[in-house]
């Protein structure tokens, strides 16, 4: 499938993603959501895929909402800014966790807004050494949206969260990573391959088993311990009964590397 607004493809089972608009600093329009939301269609029908990575072509990441796109005339009735996140991002948001494989965000630069958020949905977080992280919503006098205020208190804690919402400030690669915000910092120049590198890995892995660790690890928060436990002697069930399990035996039994099919 052609795309004008983001690259597409995939390669020994990991899908790339990539938003493609460079000159705006991937800032989100309609078409680039409408193409990303049928990228991600084709990653869920494509057997070969078992893992993401998600980036950004060009100098940044993602600016977040190209604000040229929406009409913000002061003589004009106020747009609802609500229905462009109803329509767009939480449903980006809700796909990204929800999707039954790792998915690796590679973060190249300026990441503001709901660029900043994006990566935040995702399961591990890479950066570039240059790569700078902002909540700009305080800014313009929004709210920090795509999961932005819920993601931030879990990874980083209310007092933290509270100081990148307000404040909007800066946040370096280092700083992210030294905070818990991201996972780990690698040098610009081999960022990609990096995150190409481990999704590789993990796609070789169990990924019908790490797909329930993700589901389990992101309903943590949702119920107490007693559901929890359930949740997880539930998701145990369904891992017991997959190939991958009966792989993983046989070969530590063998004394040999396993071979995983994600089955």
């Amino acid at each position: 499938m052609s795309f004008e607004h983001i690259i597409y493809f995939v390669t020994s089972g990991v899908a790339l993603l990539s938003l493609n608009r460079p000159k705006s600093l991937n800032s989100f329009n309609e078409a680039m959501h409408l193409e990303v939301r049928e990228a991600f269609k084709l990653i869920k029908a494509d057997k070969r895929v078992r893992a993401l990575v998600l980036t950004g072509e060009g100098r940044g990441f993602c600016a977040g909402q190209d604000l040229s796109d929406r009409n913000v005339d002061p003589n004009a009735e106020s747009p609802d800014l609500g229905r462009s996140i109803d329509k767009f991002y939480n449903p980006l948001i809700k796909t990204i966790q929800e999707l039954p494989m790792p998915v690796i965000c590679a973060v190249n630069g300026v990441a503001a807004g709901a660029g900043a958020n994006i990566p935040l949905a995702c399961d591990l977080i890479l950066a570039g050494r240059s790569a700078k992280f902002i909540q700009a919503f305080c800014k313009i006098g929004l709210v920090p949206d795509s999961g932005g205020t819920w993601f931030l208190p879990r990874l980083v804690g209310m007092a933290k969260a509270k100081e990148l919402a307000l404040l909007g400030e800066v946040v370096s690669a280092d700083d992210a990573v030294q905070i818990g915000l991201i996972n780990r910092v690698v040098e610009d120049d081999v960022l990609r391959q990096e995150a190409m590198d481990l999704a590789q890995k993990l796609a070789s892995q169990p990924t019908k088993g790490l797909a329930y660790i993700k589901r389990a690890l992101n309903q943590t928060f949702d119920h107490g311990l007693h559901a929890h436990l359930e949740l997880e002697r539930d998701l145990q069930r369904l891992a017991g009964q997959t190939q991958d399990y009966r792989e993983g035996v046989a070969a530590f039994m063998e004394k040999r590397t396993p071979a995983f099919k994600g089955e």
